[in-house]
């Protein structure tokens, strides 16, 4: 039997063949097919009839429902406009009554207003009535001596002065009232001590209720701090007491040496018994004066060092100098000595500085007690109390940086790097190599000194002082780097090098880095802290003292602000000095490595074999190949025994591997500047040989290829100047057209550009002469045929004629001539073959200049074109030249800008003149004054 499940077939994948198949295949095997397939026909269509009955069932029901439904929402509908109208009607009801509410509330405001005022005037009225009475029964009260009676009376009469305001009726009155606390003042100050020494604590309270209430508690504080101050002083002048007990007793025994009292073992018992002192008046104020224990103690002591201040001064500065005989001995101390009261040869020493730092450190010590002791107190009494502790030590700390400064040259001043002495000829070597030990074991002695007086600062001021520390260690360096310097002026002579220094190789440019003092910001300005007054951990010596100080914070912000730069160095002028001193002492290991090679090679250009000729006899005599001459083997022996003689101080470099890498890397480097500046002189002297016989030219090739060979076993490449020149002297003359290029096109260049300057020469001075001599007739062709500097010097002479002043185009002629005359002749004085090396110079213009070809044609052109211009715009009507510049300006765009372009080329050009000038001129005197040494 088939059973009809109507869900399938509103299932949306439903397939009529697929469920047709799954019903056969549920059947039963016996039953027929025919059978099943009508029996399920059957129960199909009564399924279908189902549904459509059912179908057609609710669809009526439907129908009748909906014109019910209808009615219901029109019902709906009118009951929400309904409701909507009523709650108009409402909200227009309450905009009305709000209206009403607001003037009511308005008016009532009003009426409560009147009635306020009208109270005030009824109270004022009274206490008006009640003062006038107060006044003439105030002077009964004071007669019955009920004292808080007399206050609280008092304090009404204040109240109602304060209600009727400045009414003339009642100034008699408010006169009568300062009179009246005046004497209730006093009379409580007797009672107030009494109470105060007794410590009595409840008449204390009570005097204490009166004396706020007429407004008089400073006279509570005063009184108070007066009572406890004493007690303290007393402990101070104890100090006094002792030692002069101490000297009578020393006098009864007859001047015997006895064990004096000290300040510095004396002061750690007074800053105890004055702590003791303070915790009881803390444990006794916090039961009397509960509200104010927090400031009354702190001012106590903060009047205790101001009445101290000046004989704790003293006492600091005496003690400082009982720990030298010499300051001992007049009982002076620092201050005596920094402001020059004892003679010069008392200096400031290093235990005098101590000896401060000790004493501060106590009162450190006392200082953290107190914060301890008074950390219930506002952060701005403690601050003003620590400020008050530390204060006798103000005077020291503000002169701190001339007490480094004189330590620091005393210390310094100790350490003798003079090792060079005069001796004989034979212990050159002894004296120079003790000089240099002492120059190398001065170096961490003063890294000692410098780390000391860091540790002074800190200890001392907490950092506060680090500008003034850098400024004395930058003069100490400095004056370190001077003596460094005068020692290395000593070796100079005891390497027989004073002549030698004025020598300078022309063409050999020496790479000598300069060795900057590497040192990081943070262990630069480690001794500065940042000081920021927001807590109590704040409170440190630094930021005690800086909150006073606000431009030193400021200054010392700045410089931690600058110290995260890369560049920043705190010791800017050491930094530099020791660049010098660096390049100072790489000169000197150069001058006295290279020393012997110049003495051999100075006579070379004059020997005699390049001019020598071959003396022709009746024989004919074999040839024998040239040896190399002796000035040039021992040049190339030297060379060769420069890594065993560098091999010590590499040994003395290395410490590791990379220390090897480096020491033979050092090693290396000197082996190679040496033999370049052998190389370099070596050249300079064959530029001097004017005349070469055949027979001169096989031995300076001999010479040549001997010195090759050592370059190369030194692993040096051969300079192409070197191996030219040993090719042509090598080969005989009739046979170097046959060389090809490079080397005939060298005496083939030299020929031709010999004659093409010639020719050159001539033609300009034809084209110059053409160009001036049609110069009033034709000005374009003048501007095209001028050019070279002997027409710019007579183009300048006539636009002297042409303008008024003329005396300016005289005066740059007179520049451009001078400025060039001087460059030259420096040139020629510093053995420098072009006046255009400016390697050496420490200018950057100059530099510019000369090394950026395309500028200085810039400039050279831009004097000439500027030069044409004012020619070509001369006017005879106009002579003054600011109008003809005038007029070139109201010129087309194109004259313009070539008038500008060309005036800021002139500019820099008589810029580069003046520095040319002055550069040269300081090279010409420095010359002579080393001449003249």
């Amino acid at each position: 039997m088939v059973v009809v499940d109507a869900s399938e077939f509103g299932a949306g994948g439903f397939d009529p063949k697929q469920w047709i198949n799954a019903a056969l295949d549920a059947r039963h095997p016996s039953e027929p097919l025919d059978r099943f397939l009508a029996d399920a026909e059957e129960r199909l269509r009564a399924a279908a009839d189902d549904a459509a009955a059912a179908l057609e069932r609710d669809s009526g029901d439907a129908l009748r429902r909906v014109p019910l439904a209808c009615r219901d929402a029109l019902r709906l509908r009118d009951d929400a406009v309904a409701l909507r109208a009523h709650l108009a009607s409402v909200l227009q009801s309450l905009n009305l009554a709000e209206g009403s509410s607001a003037e009511s509330i308005a008016a009532l405001a009003q009426i409560d207003t009147v009635k306020q005022r009208m109270e005030a005037a009824y109270t004022t009225l009274q206490d008006a009535a009640g003062l006038a009475q107060l006044s003439q029964s105030v002077e009964d009260v004071f007669s019955s001596g009920n004292l808080p009676k007399a206050a609280e009376t008092l304090a009404t009469m204040r109240h109602c002065l304060s209600a009727v305001g400045e009414v003339a009726e009642f100034a008699n009155v408010r006169k009568q009232l300062e009179v009246l606390e005046e004497r209730l003042d006093e009379m409580v100050q007797p009672r107030l001590v009494d109470a105060l020494s007794n410590r009595k604590v409840d008449a204390v309270q009570d005097l204490r209720g009166i004396l706020i209430r007429i407004e008089r508690f400073k006279s509570l504080e005063a009184q108070y701090t007066k009572i406890h101050v004493k007690p303290l002083k007393k402990l101070w002048e104890d100090f006094d007491l002792k030692q002069r007990a101490s000297r009578v007793d020393m006098e009864k025994l007859g001047g015997e040496s006895i064990n004096d009292l000290s300040f510095s073992s004396w002061l750690p018992n007074f800053y105890d018994e004055t702590l003791l002192y303070l915790e009881q008046e803390w444990k006794w104020c916090l039961t009397a004066f509960p509200e104010e224990y927090k400031s009354l103690v702190p001012k106590v002591l903060v009047e205790t060092m101001s009445e101290l201040n000046s004989s704790f001064v003293s006492r600091v500065n005496i003690a400082t100098g009982d720990v030298v005989p010499e300051t001992r001995s007049v009982s002076k101390g620092i201050l005596d000595v920094l402001s020059g009261d004892l003679p010069k040869s008392t200096k400031l020493q290093n235990k005098h500085l101590q000896a401060l730092i000790e004493l501060h450190n106590m009162t450190g010590t006392f200082a953290r007690n107190i914060q301890h002791l008074f950390s219930e107190s506002h952060l701005a009494v403690v601050l003003n109390t620590l400020k008050a502790i530390y204060s006798p030590y103000e005077t020291f700390k503000a002169r701190y940086g001339q007490m480094e400064r004189a330590i620091l040259s005393a210390e310094m001043a100790s350490i003798d790097i003079r090792g060079a002495v005069p001796r004989g000829v034979g212990a050159q070597g002894i004296e120079l190599s003790e000089t240099v030990h002492r120059m190398e074991e001065s170096i961490p002695q003063m890294i000692v000194l410098l780390e000391a007086a860091v540790e002074r600062c800190i200890g001392l001021t907490g950092g506060s002082e680090a500008d003034e520390l850098v400024i004395a260690l930058d003069d100490i360096m400095l004056q370190y780097i001077s003596y460094l310097h005068e020692a290395l002026k000593s070796l100079r002579i005891v390497c027989g090098l004073e002549s030698d220094a004025l020598k300078k190789d022309s063409g050999l440019e020496k790479r000598e880095a300069q060795r900057l003092v590497d040192v990081s910001e943070e262990e630069e300005w480690s001794i500065v802290q940042d000081l920021p007054l927001g807590g109590r951990a704040a409170l440190d010596i630094a930021a005690i003292r800086l909150s006073d100080l606000p431009e030193k914070s400021r200054k010392l912000l700045t410089v931690l602000e600058q110290s995260k730069d890369p560049r920043f160095h705190a010791l800017p002028l050491t930094s530099q000095r020791v660049a010098a001193f660096s390049d100072t002492v790489n000169e000197l290991v150069y001058d006295v490595l290279i020393s012997k090679v110049r003495q051999r090679l100075s006579e070379v250009a004059r020997l005699p074999i390049w001019s020598s000729v071959e003396e022709q006899g009746g024989l004919p005599l074999p040839s024998f190949s040239a040896y190399p001459q002796a000035y040039v083997t021992s040049v190339g022996e030297y060379l060769l025994t420069l890594p065993q003689q560098l091999e010590p101080l590499a040994e003395g470099i290395s410490g590791n591997e990379a220390g090897n890498d480096e020491a033979q890397f050092f090693a290396t480097e000197w082996i190679f500047k040496v033999a370049e500046g052998a190389t370099a002189l070596f050249m300079e002297q064959l530029r001097g040989i004017h005349y070469i016989t055949d027979r001169g030219a096989q031995q300076l090739a001999a010479d040549i290829e001997y010195l090759n060979n050592v370059l190369s076993a030194l692993s040096m490449p051969i300079p192409p100047f070197l191996s030219t020149f040993h090719a042509c002297v090598s080969t005989p003359r009739d046979q170097i057209s046959d060389l090809g290029p490079p080397y005939s096109s060298v005496l083939l260049f030299a020929n031709n550009e010999l004659l093409f300057y010639c020719i050159r020469g001539y033609f300009r001075i034809i084209i110059n002469f053409i160009a001036f001599a049609v110069c009033y007739s034709n000005k374009a062709l003048f501007a095209i045929l001028y050019f070279i500097r002997v027409s710019t010097a007579c183009l300048l002479a006539l636009l002297s004629q042409f303008y008024r002043p003329g005396l300016v185009f005289l005066i740059l002629l007179g520049l451009d001539i001078t400025s060039h005359w001087f460059q030259m002749y420096s040139s020629f004085l510093s053995g420098k073959t072009s006046h255009k090396d400016v390697k050496h110079t420490g200018n950057w213009l100059l530099k510019l200049y000369y090394g950026y070809r395309p500028f200085m044609a810039f400039c050279c052109v831009s004097c000439e074109v500027l030069y044409i211009i004012l020619f070509l715009f001369a006017d005879e009507k106009s002579t003054s030249l600011l109008s003809v510049c005038g007029g070139i300006l109201n010129q087309s765009p194109l004259i313009v800008l070539v008038f500008v372009s060309t005036l800021i080329g002139w500019a820099v050009k008589q810029l580069t003149n003046i520095i040319q000038m002055k550069t040269a001129a300081d090279a010409c005197v420095v010359y002579d004054l080393k001449r003249s040494k």
